[in-house]
């Protein structure tokens, strides 16, 4: 052991690979290699970090996986150049926000396989994070906060117990790659066209019965769907309620046509109210007629094949969310959209 970090320090080593060396805690020479960039100490049975690690203060990828931490060594949070981080197959529970917090140049978390429920919202601080991968945990939900994660090219939420997903995720414009399979997920939020450059989509072993309005046009290159509960369609005789809007959604249609017409009165005084700003922002059209709607719509649904459509190798056919402002519309002759049943 002593001849290897010895080699290392007579060549001033920037990698120290000391993985599977049934360590049970890390060797104090190790700290005197003040040129290292890289430390692999995976593959051991470490538990805790001593704190002369702050003497590599070149230590830019950490691989920890697969030992006995309980929770992420807060001597971590002093290694401010860190930019990769492995501390998957562990024993953590808890992420705490005072060590994960002041990680500002880190690129790459890897969790998986610990037993983690909650992120801290102060995942935010990481915004210079690519990939970011937990699977295999025991994740309720996702902070909002995830959306700051703007450099986020691919997220990794596996098996997990998520039954929701935060609008905020599609802020994370540069995703390429979101692996949600295995989750309780009923349904993915609104507004998924934003993520212009995701090619792989893997929602595989959830609840979902369709996918969000505009999936369709997405340039996905993989879709993994399978043992979820897509609806399929099965005609039957539709019932048209009376429709009565409330004066909430009458009034956010009338503001979002006008905010339409850049030269409209409402345009120019609407910043002024950023609280409505907010609410308005939660707003969608009609499929059919293209006008604005807020809360209020008639759920549908139209199939689209994945091959035909949306130009990928599979034949599949997905059922897809559409929104329709009113009977009126969907009245209308000539779409192929279809109105959900409740059961």
């Amino acid at each position: 052991m002593a001849e290897s970090v010895f080699r290392a320090c007579r060549v001033r080593a920037t990698s120290l690979k000391m993985s599977s060396r049934n360590l049970k805690e890390v060797p104090p020479d190790v700290c005197m290699l003040p040129h290292l960039s890289v430390l692999l100490l995976n593959n051991n049975h470490i538990c805790t970090l001593p704190v002369e690690l702050l003497r590599l203060p070149h230590l830019t990828e950490l691989n920890l996986g697969n030992n006995t931490f309980k929770e992420i060594p807060a001597v971590v949070s002093h290694l401010e150049r860190l930019k990769k981080l492995y501390l998957y197959s562990n024993h953590i529970s808890t992420v705490s926000s005072e060590v994960i917090g002041p990680l500002k140049k880190l690129c790459v978390l890897n969790l998986n396989h610990n037993h983690i429920q909650r992120l801290p919202s102060e995942i935010k601080s990481l915004t210079k994070l690519h990939c970011l991968s937990l699977a295999h945990n025991k994740l309720e939900n996702i902070p909002a906060e995830l959306g700051h994660l703007i450099e986020l090219t691919e997220v990794n939420f596996t098996n997990n117990c998520l039954s929701t997903l935060p609008q905020e995720i599609y802020h994370c414009k540069l995703l390429t790659k979101m692996y949600l399979a295995r989750n309780q997920l009923s349904s993915l939020p609104e507004g998924i066209r934003a993520l212009t450059k995701l090619q792989v989509l893997d929602v595989a072993g959830n609840k979902l019965s369709m996918f969000p309005a505009e999936f369709h046009h997405l340039r996905l290159m993989e879709l993994y769907c399978e043992e979820n509960k897509l609806v399929r369609c099965n005609p039957m005789p539709s019932v048209m309620g009376k429709e009565i809007l409330s004066l909430k959604e009458l009034v956010a249609r009338f503001i979002l046509h006008e905010d339409r017409n850049k030269s409209s009165l409402v345009h120019k005084t609407l910043p002024y109210y950023p609280n409505l700003i907010t609410l308005l922002a939660k707003g969608s059209y009609c499929t059919l007629c293209l006008e604005p709607i807020l809360f209020t719509w008639l759920e549908c649904v139209h199939f689209v094949n994945l091959r035909k459509v949306m130009k990928m190798k599979k034949s599949l056919t997905v059922p897809v969310r559409a929104l329709l402002c009113s009977y009126k519309c969907f009245s209308t002759a000539g779409h192929a959209y279809y109105g959900v049943a409740s059961t």
